[in-house]
């Protein structure tokens, strides 16, 4: 694993967002994003908030960290929350 991906699975926003907090807060965001969206789906943003919404939904739904993916570190919260206990 990347030492971009071992520090941010170290950090304390990453404890946060893999944690049970962070997956409720990513569903909100989400419902956030998908809301926003529906009510302005006639313009660019409001479209393009209905995209994005996926993500955060998708994230705390299917607790997965698409961070840590992209910094080559594991995608599963739970593997992510077990080798990256705080301290």
């Amino acid at each position: 694993m990347g030492s971009l991906a071992a520090s941010f699975n170290q950090s304390g926003f990453s404890h946060f967002i893999n944690g049970p907090s962070g997956r409720v807060f990513r569903i909100v965001a989400g419902l956030g994003f998908l809301i926003l969206g529906l009510i302005f789906r006639d313009h660019l943003l409001g479209v393009l908030s209905l995209v994005w919404s996926v993500f955060p939904l998708s994230a705390g739904a299917f607790d997965i960290c698409y961070i840590s993916a992209a910094l080559g570190g594991p995608i599963s919260g739970k593997q992510i929350r077990g080798a990256y206990k705080p301290h």
